[in-house]
């Protein structure tokens, strides 16, 4: 295969050769193929891995499969993601990450790395099989009870020196349970005036801090999820200086979406669709959030897709479950956020959506620039197309997302996995 007029990282129009899985040329006026894809232009990225989906499956399929999802994820340009554990039963053994894996590989939209408890059930009370699950078939390397904090010190500390005898990593939920107990929304001006109960930024923070210092005591690695304070920011950014092993992510919708809408929106007030969590919040953290992606403080966005059925969404704000999609959106929302705002050009943006997400989940094969003799894991994407985002023509099979009726800039074109096309203009493959 060969595809022709793309721009590499949005540099200068080339070719990319294909053979058996893997880039064997790239330069101008390539020949000599039996399949021909015409990018038109289009940026071509390292296909994008993201460290942080809730594929549902098994015990949720209401609201997603592991085929739905990835699926989902390929629309967006993903060719890998990383499957969270909350799923039911809890994947706390060898035998559900394995499952979890094996289902992934029989779809083929994308290439499924299963994350793996980090205790038994999510309950925070004994350490589940980490063992056992990073000798799987599954290859578990990142750990996590996302959904839930590992809220007892002792228990981290006994988890961060495990993962260390196969270079694993404990990625952190950082909330306080004690200090968020019947939270709805961010804690500020807005909760107050809307009577609901706060969520402090500094249950965030204190476990946070609590962490970064677990991990330089143990000298193992930690990953935070979902950062979205600027406290956190501070804290992870004094971390690094002490050269400590620590990295996080941020959400797309914590890089654009602010505790107002919870107010006032086009959704109209109280409206569940901006019920997440961590929450929104305000617009000064979100500059923050920005400036630490583009300075290195926060090394990756990670999706948090989490579908969920109408019925757990559209109800009251108290009852609604907690959560966005965002995989197909994921790209288009950095756009607006990063790139049209110059705080990232786009081998920044293939750098914390692509190679530094596979960096940190030891994710093999994926993660590598565009270059010959790697895997051709490519995502194409034209930054200058305006869409509409409707739910309705999601692949996800929910529907749960902040952004319906905004225009966003940016459309995946194409997403091939191992140079094999799961994606073309914009379609399943």
């Amino acid at each position: 295969m060969i595809i022709k007029n793309v721009r590499i990282l949005g540099g200068d129009p080339a070719d990319i050769r294909v053979e058996n899985g893997e880039i064997t040329a790239i330069g101008p006026g390539l020949q000599g193929a039996d399949d021909v894809v015409d990018g038109g232009g289009a940026i071509a990225l390292p296909g994008l891995v993201d460290l942080h989906t809730h594929l549902r499956e098994p015990g949720r399929e209401d609201a997603e499969t592991v085929l739905t999802g990835t699926q989902s994820a390929a629309r967006g340009g993903y060719t890998a993601v990383h499957a969270m554990a909350n799923t039911s039963p809890v994947a706390d053994t060898a035998g559900v990450v394995e499952q979890v894996y094996r289902l992934g590989q029989e779809g083929g939209f994308c290439d499924v790395q299963p994350v793996g408890a980090v205790t038994v059930g999510l309950e925070g009370r004994q350490l589940a099989e980490l063992g056992a699950m990073a000798d799987s078939a599954a290859r578990v390397r990142v750990f996590s009870d996302d959904g839930h904090c590992v809220d007892d010190a002792v228990l981290m500390r006994r988890a961060l020196e495990y993962v260390k005898a196969f270079d694993g990593v404990v990625a952190q939920h950082a909330q306080e349970p004690r200090l968020t107990g019947g939270a709805q929304m961010n804690e500020g001006v807005v909760s107050g005036r809307l009577g609901l109960a706060g969520w402090p930024a500094v249950a965030e923070e204190a476990i946070i801090a609590r962490d970064c210092l677990l991990a330089a005591h143990v000298g193992s690695r930690l990953h935070v999820c979902h950062v979205s304070t600027a406290g956190s920011v501070e804290i992870l950014r004094w971390a690094k200086s002490k050269g400590w092993n620590v990295t996080a992510e941020v959400t797309p919708h914590h890089l654009l979406l602010t505790d107002e809408l919870v107010e006032d929106s086009p959704n109209g007030s109280y409206n569940p669709i901006y019920k997440v969590n961590p929450p929104l919040r305000t617009r000064a953290d979100v500059e923050a959030l920005r400036a630490a992606l583009a300075d290195g403080t926060i090394d990756v966005v990670a999706t948090d897709h989490a579908p969920h059925p109408v019925e757990d969404k559209e109800t009251e704000w108290a009852a609604a479950a907690m959560g966005m999609v965002g995989l197909e959106t994921a790209l288009s929302v950095v756009q607006e956020a990063m790139v049209g705002t110059g705080l990232l050009d786009w081998a920044g943006v293939a750098e914390r959506m692509s190679l530094k997400p596979a960096e940190i989940g030891r994710l093999n094969g994926h993660g590598n620039p565009i270059a010959v003799g790697a895997p051709a894991n490519i995502t194409l994407y034209d930054p200058d197309a305006r869409i509409e985002v409707d739910p309705r023509a999601f692949a996800s099979k929910s529907r749960n997302t902040p952004y319906e009726g905004m225009t966003l800039p940016g459309r995946v074109v194409a997403t091939f996995l191992r140079g094999k096309p799961t994606v073309l203009e914009g379609k399943l493959v």
